[in-house]
């Protein structure tokens, strides 16, 4: 059903081929025998521009455990970038030489481009401050897997909601789910963007905007803290005066709900404090493991092994 697709955003693929793979994620999962060896002979390109360790890994991690190797880049500077060359040519070479590629890039709209290039299948794995669904792939099936489903909750997202990537994916992806409302959390300077305002309002989907954590804490059933992100700013002032504007800790947790879920794209800086990482309700270490077996899953459908 994906075999050759790209996936540069989350409405690449429809809810019920995103349920697919979820549940394709979940056999992975439990039974660690299941689809290795599945991908031996295929090579996925690894082509990261920025920095990454749990994309990187998570998605190297998953084409090794499928039987299948891996080559490409984690600095730009290693690759022919560095004297010139365009993404095009990049995106050309490498697909003469692997069966699908994965790739991280600074600049929004990368991923598309090195779709309409590749004569395999290319998987975003970040454009700027534009998109990234495996991500949301990844955060989509925790919720699943936490909290038995995606839909009838509130979700409420935190920090720096203008630049993060993640976000912007997360939120056009939830829109498509039923009963969904979002409380987007942040400073004035680092709101949600207008084009995402205006996808859910297109969506009928209830949202609204606050400053302050603590009063949203109550009526949360998943929170979704991010970082500000250091280099998005071209002032590094801006970024200082930012940094340390939401901090959750246990104190604040005691206004949450029992069974509220807490995730994080990660890395984090200090936007949680390490306190938070011991209360049952911190999920982000085990979505960053969920993430190797959804990495697991797509790659399998999309090389045509399942």
């Amino acid at each position: 059903m994906l075999k050759g697709r790209s996936l540069v955003e989350p409405e690449d693929f429809s809810l019920a081929e995103m349920d697919s793979l979820f549940s394709l994620a979940e056999k992975i999962e439990k039974d660690e025998k299941y689809l290795r060896d599945s991908c031996r002979g295929k090579l996925l390109a690894t082509l990261f521009f920025e920095p990454s360790t749990r994309t990187r890994l998570s998605f190297e991690a998953a084409m090794l455990r499928l039987g299948g190797n891996c080559l490409g880049f984690a600095d730009p500077g290693s690759s022919s970038a560095a004297k010139g060359e365009s993404l095009a040519d990049t995106i050309r070479m490498a697909s003469s030489y692997a069966d699908a590629i994965v790739m991280r890039n600074p600049k929004e709209g990368s991923a598309l481009l090195a779709a309409r290039y590749s004569s395999v299948p290319v998987i975003n794995a970040g454009d700027g401050g534009h998109h990234h669904p495996t991500q949301t792939l990844t955060d989509l099936l925790t919720i699943r897997r936490l909290l038995g489903s995606i839909e009838n909750m509130t979700v409420g997202f935190c920090g720096d909601l203008k630049f993060g990537r993640t976000v912007h994916s997360l939120a056009k992806a939830l829109a498509r789910y039923e009963k969904i409302k979002m409380i987007f959390i942040s400073p004035e300077e680092l709101v949600l963007p207008e084009y995402i305002k205006n996808i859910l309002e297109k969506q009928n989907v209830e949202f609204c905007e606050r400053e302050k954590l603590e009063e949203s804490m109550p009526e949360i059933d998943v929170l979704y803290m991010t970082r500000v992100q250091r280099e998005r700013f071209f002032n590094e002032n801006d970024y200082i005066r930012l940094k340390d504007t939401y901090v959750l800790n246990a104190e604040k947790m005691q206004a949450g709900k029992k069974d509220l879920i807490v995730l994080h794209p990660l890395p984090r800086v200090n936007e949680i404090s390490v306190e938070v990482d011991t209360d049952k309700r911190a999920a982000y270490f085990a979505q960053a493991r969920y993430g190797m077996f959804v990495r697991m899953a797509l790659l399998s459908s999309v090389l045509g092994v399942v």
